[in-house]
Protein backbone atom coordinates (compact mmCIF):
# COMPACT_ATOMS: atom_id res chain seq x y z
CA UNK A 1 0.00 0.00 0.00
CA UNK A 2 1.47 3.34 -1.07
CA UNK A 3 0.35 5.22 2.06
CA UNK A 4 1.91 2.66 4.39
CA UNK A 5 5.18 2.70 2.42
CA UNK A 6 5.33 6.50 2.68
CA UNK A 7 4.75 6.39 6.43
CA UNK A 8 7.52 3.80 6.84
CA UNK A 9 10.01 5.73 4.74
CA UNK A 10 13.12 6.87 6.70
CA UNK A 11 12.42 10.48 5.72
CA UNK A 12 8.87 10.43 7.09
CA UNK A 13 9.80 11.23 10.69
CA UNK A 14 12.12 14.16 9.82
CA UNK A 15 9.41 15.59 7.58
CA UNK A 16 6.80 15.33 10.35
CA UNK A 17 9.28 16.85 12.81
CA UNK A 18 9.88 19.88 10.57
CA UNK A 19 6.13 20.22 9.92
CA UNK A 20 5.48 20.31 13.67
CA UNK A 21 7.89 23.25 13.99
CA UNK A 22 6.14 25.29 11.30
CA UNK A 23 3.56 26.80 13.71
CA UNK A 24 6.39 28.11 15.88
CA UNK A 25 8.08 29.62 12.82
CA UNK A 26 4.76 31.19 11.78
CA UNK A 27 4.25 32.72 15.23
CA UNK A 28 7.78 34.09 15.50
CA UNK A 29 7.64 35.41 11.94
CA UNK A 30 4.35 37.17 12.67
CA UNK A 31 5.81 38.81 15.77
CA UNK A 32 8.99 39.94 14.01
CA UNK A 33 7.06 41.28 11.02
CA UNK A 34 4.49 43.01 13.27
CA UNK A 35 1.52 41.09 11.86
CA UNK A 36 -0.04 39.88 15.10
CA UNK A 37 -1.89 42.94 16.30
CA UNK A 38 -1.10 45.54 18.96
CA UNK A 39 -0.27 43.03 21.74
CA UNK A 40 2.33 40.45 20.63
CA UNK A 41 2.64 39.01 24.15
CA UNK A 42 -1.07 38.21 24.33
CA UNK A 43 -0.90 36.75 20.82
CA UNK A 44 1.94 34.39 21.79
CA UNK A 45 0.12 33.27 24.94
CA UNK A 46 -3.05 32.47 23.00
CA UNK A 47 -1.33 31.04 19.93
CA UNK A 48 0.93 28.63 21.84
CA UNK A 49 -2.07 27.43 23.87
CA UNK A 50 -4.16 26.95 20.72
CA UNK A 51 -1.41 24.93 19.02
CA UNK A 52 -0.95 22.79 22.12
CA UNK A 53 -4.65 21.91 21.96
CA UNK A 54 -4.48 21.25 18.23
CA UNK A 55 -1.57 18.86 18.66
CA UNK A 56 -3.39 17.17 21.55
CA UNK A 57 -6.41 16.59 19.30
CA UNK A 58 -4.05 15.27 16.62
CA UNK A 59 -2.46 12.80 19.05
CA UNK A 60 -5.88 11.59 20.23
CA UNK A 61 -6.90 11.10 16.59
CA UNK A 62 -3.91 8.87 15.72
CA UNK A 63 -5.43 5.63 17.03
CA UNK A 64 -8.89 6.11 15.42
CA UNK A 65 -7.25 7.05 12.11
CA UNK A 66 -4.90 4.08 12.35
CA UNK A 67 -7.82 1.71 12.86
CA UNK A 68 -10.21 3.28 10.35
CA UNK A 69 -7.64 3.73 7.58
CA UNK A 70 -5.84 0.46 8.23
CA UNK A 71 -2.49 2.22 8.63
CA UNK A 72 -0.66 0.74 11.64
CA UNK A 73 2.43 2.74 10.64
CA UNK A 74 0.73 5.88 11.98
CA UNK A 75 1.52 4.64 15.48
CA UNK A 76 5.22 5.39 14.99
CA UNK A 77 4.44 9.13 14.95
CA UNK A 78 2.31 9.18 18.10
CA UNK A 79 5.16 9.64 20.58
CA UNK A 80 6.72 12.45 18.52
CA UNK A 81 3.39 14.25 18.26
CA UNK A 82 2.82 13.78 21.97
CA UNK A 83 6.18 15.37 22.75
CA UNK A 84 5.26 18.30 20.52
CA UNK A 85 2.09 18.70 22.59
CA UNK A 86 4.33 19.12 25.61
CA UNK A 87 6.68 21.40 23.65
CA UNK A 88 3.89 23.87 22.85
CA UNK A 89 2.48 23.54 26.38
CA UNK A 90 5.90 24.56 27.76
CA UNK A 91 6.01 27.51 25.35
CA UNK A 92 2.51 28.47 26.48
CA UNK A 93 3.52 28.24 30.15
CA UNK A 94 6.69 30.26 29.54
CA UNK A 95 4.76 32.91 27.60
CA UNK A 96 2.16 33.18 30.35
CA UNK A 97 4.71 33.15 33.17
CA UNK A 98 7.07 35.58 31.44
CA UNK A 99 4.90 38.03 29.54
CA UNK A 100 1.87 38.03 31.84
CA UNK A 101 3.38 37.38 35.28
CA UNK A 102 7.00 38.47 34.78
CA UNK A 103 8.18 35.19 36.36
CA UNK A 104 7.14 36.49 39.78
CA UNK A 105 6.37 33.24 41.60
CA UNK A 106 4.16 34.87 44.23
CA UNK A 107 1.92 36.34 41.51
CA UNK A 108 1.91 33.01 39.66
CA UNK A 109 0.76 31.07 42.71
CA UNK A 110 -1.87 33.69 43.51
CA UNK A 111 -3.21 33.56 39.94
CA UNK A 112 -3.33 29.75 40.01
CA UNK A 113 -5.41 29.81 43.18
CA UNK A 114 -7.65 32.66 42.03
CA UNK A 115 -8.62 31.58 38.51
CA UNK A 116 -9.99 28.04 38.03
CA UNK A 117 -8.98 27.74 34.37
CA UNK A 118 -5.37 28.57 35.28
CA UNK A 119 -5.51 25.86 37.97
CA UNK A 120 -6.81 23.35 35.39
CA UNK A 121 -4.05 24.36 32.99
CA UNK A 122 -1.42 23.96 35.69
CA UNK A 123 -2.74 20.49 36.57
CA UNK A 124 -2.68 19.53 32.88
CA UNK A 125 0.90 20.82 32.66
CA UNK A 126 1.95 18.58 35.56
CA UNK A 127 0.21 15.58 33.95
CA UNK A 128 1.86 16.20 30.59
CA UNK A 129 5.21 16.66 32.30
CA UNK A 130 4.93 13.18 33.80
CA UNK A 131 3.92 11.76 30.42
CA UNK A 132 6.81 13.47 28.63
CA UNK A 133 9.32 12.39 31.28
CA UNK A 134 8.31 8.73 30.87
CA UNK A 135 8.06 8.71 27.08
CA UNK A 136 11.74 8.06 26.34
CA UNK A 137 13.06 4.55 25.82
CA UNK A 138 15.39 4.69 28.83
CA UNK A 139 12.56 5.85 31.09
CA UNK A 140 10.26 3.13 29.77
CA UNK A 141 12.90 0.47 30.48
CA UNK A 142 13.49 1.92 33.93
CA UNK A 143 9.77 1.88 34.76
CA UNK A 144 9.36 -1.66 33.54
CA UNK A 145 7.09 -2.84 30.75
CA UNK A 146 4.24 -3.91 33.02
CA UNK A 147 3.91 -0.54 34.77
CA UNK A 148 4.18 1.38 31.52
CA UNK A 149 1.67 -0.86 29.80
CA UNK A 150 -0.70 -0.50 32.75
CA UNK A 151 -0.56 3.27 32.35
CA UNK A 152 -1.00 3.21 28.58
CA UNK A 153 -3.69 0.54 28.43
CA UNK A 154 -5.60 1.24 31.67
CA UNK A 155 -5.12 4.79 32.96
CA UNK A 156 -4.83 6.60 29.63
CA UNK A 157 -8.07 5.11 28.20
CA UNK A 158 -9.84 6.31 31.35
CA UNK A 159 -8.43 9.81 30.87
CA UNK A 160 -9.05 9.97 27.12
CA UNK A 161 -12.78 10.91 27.33
CA UNK A 162 -11.98 13.73 29.76
CA UNK A 163 -9.12 14.98 27.59
CA UNK A 164 -11.30 14.86 24.49
CA UNK A 165 -14.19 16.60 26.28
CA UNK A 166 -11.97 19.39 27.56
CA UNK A 167 -10.45 19.89 24.12
CA UNK A 168 -13.89 19.92 22.47
CA UNK A 169 -15.30 22.48 24.92
CA UNK A 170 -12.28 24.78 24.66
CA UNK A 171 -12.32 24.57 20.85
CA UNK A 172 -16.08 25.25 20.72
CA UNK A 173 -15.65 28.34 22.90
CA UNK A 174 -12.65 29.60 20.92
CA UNK A 175 -14.36 28.89 17.58
CA UNK A 176 -17.44 30.95 18.49
CA UNK A 177 -15.70 33.81 20.34
CA UNK A 178 -15.20 37.07 18.50
CA UNK A 179 -14.34 39.71 21.12
CA UNK A 180 -10.71 38.79 21.82
CA UNK A 181 -9.85 37.80 18.20
CA UNK A 182 -11.40 41.07 17.03
CA UNK A 183 -9.37 43.22 19.43
CA UNK A 184 -6.09 41.29 19.67
CA UNK A 185 -6.09 38.87 16.76
CA UNK A 186 -4.22 39.16 13.49
CA UNK A 187 -5.88 41.08 10.68
CA UNK A 188 -5.58 38.18 8.21
CA UNK A 189 -6.82 35.51 8.22
CA UNK A 190 -9.75 36.56 10.39
CA UNK A 191 -11.73 34.20 12.59
CA UNK A 192 -15.13 33.10 11.29
CA UNK A 193 -16.87 34.61 14.31
CA UNK A 194 -15.22 37.97 13.62
CA UNK A 195 -16.34 37.87 9.99
CA UNK A 196 -19.89 37.03 11.08
CA UNK A 197 -19.94 39.95 13.56
CA UNK A 198 -18.58 42.38 10.97
CA UNK A 199 -21.14 41.26 8.38
CA UNK A 200 -23.97 41.55 10.93
CA UNK A 201 -23.00 45.07 12.02
CA UNK A 202 -22.24 46.32 8.52
CA UNK A 203 -24.48 49.16 7.33
CA UNK A 204 -24.92 47.29 4.05
CA UNK A 205 -27.97 45.09 4.64
CA UNK A 206 -26.92 42.83 1.76
CA UNK A 207 -24.28 41.27 4.02
CA UNK A 208 -26.84 40.06 6.59
CA UNK A 209 -27.50 36.71 4.84
CA UNK A 210 -23.78 35.98 4.89
CA UNK A 211 -23.68 36.80 8.60
CA UNK A 212 -26.61 34.47 9.26
CA UNK A 213 -25.00 31.66 7.25
CA UNK A 214 -21.74 31.99 9.17
CA UNK A 215 -23.63 32.09 12.48
CA UNK A 216 -25.50 28.90 11.56
CA UNK A 217 -22.20 27.22 10.64
CA UNK A 218 -20.68 28.22 13.98
CA UNK A 219 -23.77 26.88 15.77
CA UNK A 220 -23.61 23.56 13.89
CA UNK A 221 -19.93 23.11 14.71
CA UNK A 222 -20.65 23.90 18.36
CA UNK A 223 -23.58 21.47 18.44
CA UNK A 224 -21.45 18.71 16.87
CA UNK A 225 -18.77 19.27 19.50
CA UNK A 226 -21.36 19.15 22.28
CA UNK A 227 -22.66 15.83 20.95
CA UNK A 228 -19.12 14.49 20.79
CA UNK A 229 -18.55 15.77 24.33
CA UNK A 230 -21.70 14.01 25.60
CA UNK A 231 -20.70 10.74 23.94
CA UNK A 232 -17.20 10.98 25.38
CA UNK A 233 -18.67 11.47 28.84
CA UNK A 234 -20.92 8.48 28.28
CA UNK A 235 -18.00 6.27 27.28
CA UNK A 236 -16.06 7.51 30.30
CA UNK A 237 -18.94 6.56 32.57
CA UNK A 238 -19.12 3.08 31.05
CA UNK A 239 -15.38 2.61 31.67
CA UNK A 240 -15.81 3.66 35.30
CA UNK A 241 -18.72 1.27 35.83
Amino acid sequence: MAGARMLLHPAAKPIVFIACLLPLAWMLGGVMLDRVGPNPAEYLIRATGDWALRFLCLVLAVTPLRLLAGLPALARFRRMLGLFVYFYVVLHALSYGGFDMGFVWADLLTDIGKRPFVLVGFAAFLLLTSLAATSFNRAIRWLGATRWQAFVHVLLPLLRPALFSASALVFAFAFGAYEVPLVLGAHAPQALAVLAWQAQTDTDMASRPQAMAMAVLIALVGAALLVAHARALGRGGQHVR
